[in-house]
């Protein structure tokens, strides 16, 4: 193209989605620079256009080239892939190799990328997006490799830093010093994009001094490891400049990793576990109870008049009814996705944690959902196994039934794979291990890990029916400070947990307003601001936690001046022990922002309407209050 313009073609085949939905600040924050990112639907990664190949690291999980026309591009196959070390990636060029539109740069084997328990989405990112401006951007949309992905144009006359010779010798010196100094740093390593380090004490790290040095594009904490985003290509210069002058050992990455994972207690460790189990299963649960909010507006009175829309237009029922199967659908067979995810986390067969979930809701056991009427009635169907009586229920909505054992199921499956020959295995490792478990979980581990999945409901129940106001005012409080450390994953299962025993949950509600707050702080900031990189990174953050999203408005500017934050937190409690005073539930988990309001029972919509204008109006005033007087720190 002329005029300063340039194609991108597509370096892979999948689908196209937002950089800010990406699971790692480097890329969703664009500390690398703008961007897309593409959920791979085949393993291989062609020449987005013609050029050459200016870096290729070591593990061949990222490639960086440059166009003839000067645009840098950074393809970065899934996230923390740097840990494979090479394993699953196969490259056909190095470092220097010139490259022409369409060639093959890179393969890599999505089963066993997957299997090792990573995301596979792959962030392309413009490193020098300064000089170009983003058009024809497409997301959400499936692609082939080769198919123009988006188009730059060129804003100023490139000029090339003089840094492939800059030692960097005072800014790994300055870097140190704000992370604490040399005896702060446990262990050191670098990846094609960030140094990543384990540190003795992260309180001794100065932020602010850290972030104001020009190398530095940003940093945060991530599995127990303080990351320092630098930049291709120059993080690497950095890093030996770092080990040669100010004495740290140089690290490979698992003595990082090692150093990184003994921090971890067994709390946070339990956390993480809880993390990668449900948060790949999340899009399931998401759509279904957007789509059970649909069913809610078609099928309950009260929101259009006395009557339900079915009821007043009657030709909509089939619509409506057909709505809630699709809806219910993860719900009622939520087993058998928390028994895929959760083996897949224990390094076992995913299809066997499938077939697991399914045992679990077979038709044929008594539904879990029946079992207190059954009970009353003194009608529970059993088992009499050589005298002992097991009783034939299953566990629909139950979380912790098939988390111990899909555990169970991976140990037993692994104990096998290495014991038995591997001309026998499919006859013997599969159905000794599902036999196994299934009867262990229908003896033990059901009815245990159900009875203590009752006893936390009724003490949650009980808690908010008691201490409305208190309960609803401390979670609100403390929802946003456990999405700092990664607690918050645990109450999905709770909520979870809530849904599949009452068919309602009073915590959500209290997420959604909390991701509402972070997002009216931030759109404070925006108007507060005079500089136009924050007022943009406000804005933008600000409707990302309005729809759900809150990690950018918070770790990018609510946590970065402070009191935007508390501020948020403010609003959320005083909205979270009003609408729980008001008893607001909602039948499913949603959307966490605006949309949320789809998953709350519609006759509670108008009290959780409140709650969203005080977590809209609470912030914000108080931010933008404070922002004035502090208006010296915006510029």
């Amino acid at each position: 193209m002329g005029n300063g313009k340039q194609a991108i073609y597509a370096p892979l085949s999948g689908n196209v989605i937002s950089i800010k939905k990406v699971a790692d600040p480097t890329f969703s924050q664009k500390m690398m620079g703008e961007g897309l990112a593409i959920e791979p639907s085949a393993g291989k990664v062609v020449a987005p256009f013609s050029g050459k190949v200016v870096q290729l690291f070591s593990t061949k999980h990222a490639i960086g080239l440059e166009s003839d026309t000067g645009i840098e591009l950074l393809i970065h196959i899934g996230l923390e892939t740097v840990n494979l070390n090479g394993e699953g990636f196969d490259a056909f060029v190095k470092q220097g190799d010139r490259i022409q539109k369409g060639d093959t740069l890179l393969i890599f084997d999505m089963d066993l990328i997957k299997k090792k328990g990573f995301n596979l989405v792959t962030p392309i990112i413009i490193t020098n997006s300064a000089d170009w401006s983003l058009s024809s951007l497409t997301t959400n949309t499936s692609i082939q490799a080769g198919d123009e992905l988006f188009t730059l144009t060129q804003q100023r006359r490139q000029t090339k830093q003089a840094e492939s010779t800059k030692p960097f010798t005072e800014e790994a010196k300055d870097i140190v010093k704000a992370i604490g100094g040399v005896d702060n740093i446990q262990a050191a390593t670098h990846c094609v994009t960030r140094l990543r380090f384990a540190l003795k004490d992260e309180n001794k790290v100065d932020t602010q001094a850290l972030e104001k040095l020009d190398v530095v594009k940003g940093s945060f904490t991530a599995n127990g490891q303080f990351q320092v985003v630098i930049g291709q290509g120059t993080v690497d210069k950095v890093y030996q400049a770092m080990v040669e002058k100010t004495g740290i050992r140089e690290a490979s990455k698992e003595e990082v990793k090692a150093a990184s994972g003994q921090k971890q207690n067994a709390l946070q460790r339990g956390i993480k576990m809880l993390a990668d189990i449900f948060i790949p299963i999340l899009p399931a649960i998401v759509t279904a109870g957007l789509l059970m909010g649909i069913n809610n507006i078609l099928a309950n009175p009260g929101i259009f008049g006395d009557r339900a829309v079915i009821e007043m237009y009657p030709q909509w029922a089939g619509i409506a009814d057909m709505i809630n199967i699709i809806a219910n659908t993860a719900l009622t067979f939520l087993p058998a996705l928390i028994g895929w995810s959760a083996m897949k986390r224990f390094g076992g067969s995913e299809l066997l944690g499938v077939v697991l979930g399914l045992i679990l809701v077979h038709p044929a056991l008594l539904n879990a959902w029946e079992y207190g009427a059954a009970l009353k009635e003194g009608a529970v169907p059993t088992w009499n196994l050589f005298g002992l009586e097991v009783n034939k229920i299953g566990y629909q909505g139950q979380v912790l039934p098939v988390l111990f054992a899909s555990w169970v199921l991976a140990k037993i499956e692994l104990f096998l794979r290495k014991r038995v020959w591997d001309s026998i295995q499919l006859l013997v490792v599969a159905p000794v291990a599902l036999l196994v478990t299934g009867l262990l979980t229908f003896i033990i581990i059901g009815p245990i890990t159900f009875t203590i999945g009752n006893w936390i409901t009724d003490g949650l129940v009980a808690l908010f029916d008691h201490y409305a106001v208190v309960g609803g005012f401390v979670y609100g409080a403390l929802y946003a400070p456990m999405v700092i450390t990664g607690m918050h994953h645990t109450f999905l299962a709770v909520d979870l947990q809530l849904i599949g025993s009452t068919n309602s949950t009073f915590l959500w509600p209290i997420l959604a307003l909390s991701n509402i707050a972070q997002g009216a702080a931030a759109f404070a900031m925006m108007l507060a601001a005079k500089d136009d990189k924050l007022k943009g990174l406000a804005g933008t953050s600000g409707i990302s936690a309005w729809l759900g999203i809150t990690e950018p408005a918070m770790f990018g500017v609510n946590l970065r001046f402070k009191y935007p934050f508390i501020a948020a937190i403010v609003g959320s409690s005083i909205a979270g022990a009003f609408i729980t005073m008001q008893k607001v539930l909602a039948t499913s988990i949603g959307v966490g922002g605006l949309p949320g309001i789809f998953s709350i029972i519609p006759e509670h919509w108008f009290s959780f309407i409140i709650g969203m204008i005080i977590v809209i109006i609470v912030p914000f005033v108080i931010t933008y209050i404070i922002a004035l007087r502090k208006r010296k720190s915006l510029e």
